[in-house]
């Protein structure tokens, strides 16, 4: 009775989903902009090795996002689903520790993005879960909490990198994995500890991909998020390259995210009366606006002034998809959009374009930033023509 009774005392669901967004991506902050430079510089590889490294282990990501996490959402709790994630990826951090060779940074590599990236749809299903379910109010206020996790990760591993050098990139993506893991075992909300209803109808992703205006969408956020291919893995290496402080650079690459944070804090209520195609036509003009003018000035202070569009580059985007689901998916295929979302615009995309900005980086690092105009041109024009089919 005393059992049930505390079961029945819900949690403030709104606190506790902005303490996993807030915790998974301080472990992002750390393996987003610095795990390509950690690799070639306390593994001996090249940049291009790397690439090649990152791009697979992004293929690899979107077969997972894509197959198998829709497939064991169905089959599993969102709390034992994060569960498995969150101790699959803290081991495949620990297998790093004995890799040394190009192969066997391969297969961990491949390993991490099996498990680890499938975090980032899994915590959105389980956030518009809730909304649907009338147990969180605002999804942009939890997921501004996630922003200011990558914040504070970059600026104490800044901290510990000047002190410390890069080595200590790796134990901090481990001590980050070991606390979000244990967070995964603690209370969840009663929703998330059901099993999916089988009888409830699922859609195929065949017939889910003739939604209306699905398609489009996909194209529009495949090339915006992939757009952000050379700023993901080569930025920290670009700040070096135009002599940052080593001090400076987690500074200057959370700029990005504080401008994230501050847009995904009134995103709910300042562009609740916006069509999703002029969400993500603004994010495309801004998102070209931020990399010609990196590719231009090759300075600190501009490129500095350049992490605000990340506000419309990314964070627009990602919330005019997330806005978009939420009012055309069924609860149950909600696992199933989220796994396409994540392997074809941050996953396969991003990974094409990772190997094209390593290509131009290694002739010019400016121009790995010019070359992702080849994806937001395409992406403004597109969503303009959203906007038209909307309207």
């Amino acid at each position: 009775m005393q059992q049930g009774l505390l079961e029945g005392l819900d949690l403030n669901t709104q606190r506790w989903m902005s303490q996993r967004f807030f915790m998974f991506f301080m472990t992002w902050g750390v393996f987003l902009p610095y795990w390509t430079g950690w690799m070639v510089s306390e593994k001996g590889i090249t940049v291009a090795e790397a690439s090649i490294i990152m791009s697979t282990g992004l293929v690899a990501r979107g077969v997972s996002t894509l197959f198998a996490y829709p497939y064991f959402s169905r089959r599993m709790s969102s709390k034992t689903l994060l569960q498995v994630m969150a101790i699959g990826t803290l081991l495949s951090v620990l297998l790093y520790i004995p890799a040394e060779s190009y192969s066997s940074l391969m297969i961990v590599t491949i390993s991490i993005h099996i498990f680890y990236p499938t975090l980032m749809p899994a915590l959105d299903s389980t956030a518009s879960l809730l909304l649907m379910h009338n147990q969180l109010q605002h999804y942009g206020k939890s997921r501004s909490w996630g922003s200011i996790g990558f914040v504070v990760a970059g600026l104490i591993l800044t901290l510990f990198i000047s002190w410390l050098g890069d080595s200590v990139i790796l134990w901090a993506m481990l001590l980050g994995t070991f606390v979000f893991t244990a967070l995964s075992i603690m209370k969840t909300p009663a929703i998330l500890a059901e099993k999916p209803n089988k009888s409830e109808d699922q859609a195929s992703l065949k017939s889910i991909l003739k939604t209306k205006n699905l398609l489009l969408l996909l194209v529009v956020v495949m090339l915006l998020q992939g757009g952000h291919a050379t700023y993901y893995s080569y930025g920290y290496m670009y700040l070096q390259h135009i002599d940052t402080p080593t001090m400076m650079i987690g500074v200057i690459l959370n700029v990005a995210v504080l401008a994230e944070i501050i847009f995904f804090s009134k995103a709910d209520t300042m562009f609740h009366k916006w069509s999703v195609g002029k969400l993500l036509a603004f994010a495309s003009i801004g998102a070209t606006a931020r990399w010609i003018l990196v590719f231009l000035f090759p300075s600190i202070l501009i490129f500095t002034f350049t992490q605000v569009l990340h506000a419309l580059s990314f964070a627009m985007g990602h919330f005019a998809f997330v806005k978009w689901i939420t009012k055309n998916i069924s609860p149950s295929s909600i696992p199933l959009i989220q796994g396409i979302y994540s392997a074809v615009a941050l996953s396969w995309a991003t990974a094409a374009f990772t190997l094209l900005g390593g290509q131009l980086f290694e002739i010019n690092p400016q121009y790995a930033f010019l070359g992702m105009i080849v994806c937001t041109l395409p992406a403004a024009v597109l969503s303009i023509y959203l906007t038209r089919k909307d309207s």
